[in-house]
């Protein structure tokens, strides 16, 4: 089982931590969302640990998953936060999150998002473009204030991800190209005086499975480095992003400890703090999707298991072809195994969570897809009008319902009929 040990089985049955799976089924229903709070902890932990020693911040990525409760963990351990909008913003506020450990990324941030962050007093912006400077210091001006700032730069670096998820090329939208970098360090420094560099960023992709683009990546930043540093400009970090790939299928992703100490080893020469912006390498494998199969279709071609949660709840395989590990929350030595694509009820052909998969199934029984907990929840919808799915977070012996499951008049509570 392609998962963490939290997630494990006892007498042929699935439990996590110390609770059983089909417990939540029973007391929640399906589909739901279930995480372990043991390993998102150990996750953190294993970030922050392995950089002991050198000034560091671990921001963790928001989009991956943006869950009141997660976010209340990750805060209390003092983690920062990487966001990329408003909407996040007031969700690390709401957590418990410190805004001086805030870092506001993303290439289209709108005056009403920019005021709001400047008046909590965020750590920085990622700044993506000269126009958002000069928007920026238009801003900050206003308000009278003095901004910190770090130039997230594109270093034309190939991630060797998923182009969808890719960030670091020329024909992406992020970023600032590093030719360009230079001169509007001076543009900052000379025109713009309500901004305050303080910092250089990068991130190129996510689900990396080698090291070689970061290293490449960071090389392509240090003559910029060097020639801040030697015009005396008082850099403060130097933020390298996020993107460590976690294991789905057969990957062979660097382990946590490999991915910090090569960015240790590469950036320590300049004794500035590091900031890292991980997200799915934190809660990927912390969480599962817990569905129902509610009917087996066999056909001539295929043989199809029908369940009950679908692409509105896990967007990742209709949206990347992503492959995610599936398997029973009851092992039955009894029932033959038969290969099945697992599919949701919603109208498109798209709608699968798994292909080809060999289970041992019956009409009934509760399937939980793995690896479940980044890009899940925090990428559904109500598509073909489903209410979203509920999560659970398990602690131990304790499950605790961190988001209700939506109702049918939740589906059109912000809706109207004109006359």
């Amino acid at each position: 089982m392609a998962t963490t040990h939290y997630f494990h089985y006892q007498n042929n049955q699935l439990f996590v931590e110390n609770i059983e799976i089909a417990a939540i089924a029973a007391q929640f229903g399906t589909p739901t969302y279930i995480y372990s709070q043991c390993a998102l902890l150990s996750n953190w932990q294993e970030f922050d640990q392995s950089l002991q020693g050198t000034p560091h911040r671990i921001c963790y990525a928001v989009k991956a998953n943006s869950n009141l409760a997660i976010l209340n963990i990750l805060a209390k351990q003092g983690c920062g936060f990487d966001i990329v909008s408003l909407g996040e913003l007031e969700r690390v506020l709401a957590a418990g999150g410190d805004p001086n450990k805030i870092v506001f990324s993303g290439v289209g941030k709108t005056t009403v998002e920019i005021e709001r962050a400047i008046a909590v007093g965020i750590s920085c912006f990622n700044v993506e473009s000269e126009s958002e400077l000069e928007r920026l210091q238009i801003i900050a001006k206003q308000y009278n204030k003095i901004i910190p700032i770090a130039l997230r730069i594109n270093p034309n670096i190939d991630a060797k991800t998923h182009p969808y998820i890719a960030t670091g090329l020329h024909e992406n939208k992020f970023g600032i190209e590093i030719e360009k970098a230079w001169p509007l360090c001076q543009k900052i420094l000379t025109t713009l005086p309500n901004l305050k560099l303080i910092g250089i960023a990068c991130h190129i992709g996510s689900q990396l499975m080698e090291l070689q683009p970061i290293i490449e990546a960071i090389d392509c930043l240090d003559p910029l480095i060097q020639k801040l540093l030697k015009e005396n400009i008082s850099l403060q970090h130097i933020n390298i992003g996020g993107g460590l790939g976690v294991q789905y299928q057969n990957e062979t992703p660097p382990s946590i400890q490999e991915y910090t100490q090569t960015i240790r080893k590469k950036l320590e020469k300049y004794k500035l703090e590091i900031i890292l912006e991980p997200g799915r390498t934190i809660v990927a494998n912390t969480g599962i999707l817990l569905t129902k199969i509610e009917y087996i279709k066999q056909t001539a071609h295929k043989n199809f298991a029908i369940v009950d949660a679908a692409m509105n709840d896990l967007m990742r395989p209709a949206l990347y072809d992503a492959w995610q590990p599936i398997f029973s929350v009851f092992k039955k030595p009894h029932v033959k195994e038969n290969t099945y694509d697992v599919v949701g009820p919603v109208c498109e052909s798209a709608d699968f969570l798994g292909k080809n998969r060999l289970l041992a199934i019956e009409v009934n029984d509760l399937l939980a897809i793995g690896i479940a907990g980044a890009y899940g929840a925090s990428m559904s919808s109500n598509y073909n009008s489903r209410p979203r799915a509920a999560e659970v977070l398990v602690d131990g012996d304790k499950m605790h319902l961190i988001r209700r499951r939506e109702e049918i008049p939740d589906l059109f509570r912000l809706e109207s009929i004109t006359n």
